[in-house]
């Protein structure tokens, strides 16, 4: 299981968000770059990277910031704001390895169709946000009102091979993961998954590999010390 630790951005400075609400965002870093080495020095060779602005705007408008964060040497992954091919095209010439579709994904499916097609499974993938196991889009404010396995059945049938699950109820929390809905989402499609929210301690990471997920990201448990990501990528990874 690869291990993803996470930079949020929004207005150039490293936040998190408690259950994805912009009511409660706070700064957890001040260099995102010196960040992203801490990662790399620690074993990392992937970064979850999202765009706060682009995801709940639709601008993106951390593009400097991404640039200078892939000049450190990890695979990034993106997403927030990706809403067409130009948005691809641009992401990628930054430097990112893979894009992450997520509201674009709900309100324009023949584009996931067109970016898959364009640029293979493996640099594309689907963000499936989720509360109360209703998809959300527009950085979570807005309910598309769809099922999330509904959601990721359509998405397999488009080709998509690699889906972020994100459960916002435990995102931010350090409540541990969802890991029933992970289950679920296993069961119901063959891609590959990514989970995402909860995460508090080396402890659920081992409870996720042994899931037999894809990946998982780190997030608020590392900025707060409960996760050693040394330890969790010589373990997971």
């Amino acid at each position: 299981m690869l291990i993803f630790p996470a930079i949020d951005l929004k207005d150039g400075k490293v936040v998190r968000l408690h259950k994805g609400s912009f009511d409660t965002v706070h700064q957890v870093a001040d260099d995102p770059v010196a960040t992203a080495r801490t990662f790399y020095e620690a074993g990392a060779r992937y970064l979850h990277m999202v765009d706060l602005d682009g995801a709940k705007e639709g601008v993106r408008k951390n593009s400097v910031i991404v640039r200078a964060v892939a000049d450190a040497g990890l695979k990034i992954e993106l997403g927030g704001g990706i809403r067409s091919m130009e948005d691809i095209r641009a992401v990628f010439d930054l430097g990112v390895w893979r894009v992450v579709i997520g509201s674009a994904a709900v309100t324009d499916p023949d584009f996931v169709r067109a970016a898959i097609e364009a640029c293979g499974t493996e640099r594309v993938a689907v963000g499936i946000d989720a509360k109360n196991g209703s998809v959300r889009t527009a950085g979570w404010v807005e309910d598309a009102g769809l099922h999330y396995l509904d959601f990721a059945r359509s998405m397999e049938a488009l080709g998509v091979r690699h889906i972020i699950f994100t459960d916002i109820d435990t995102d931010g929390t350090l409540a541990g993961p969802a890991c029933g809905r992970l289950a679920e989402l296993k069961e119901a499609v063959s891609c590959q998954i990514t989970a995402s929210g909860g995460v508090s301690s080396n402890a659920d990471l081992r409870v996720l590999r042994n899931m037999g997920l894809y990946a998982a990201i780190v997030g608020k448990a590392w900025y707060a010390g409960a996760v050693d990501l040394r330890q969790a990528v010589e373990e997971c990874q």
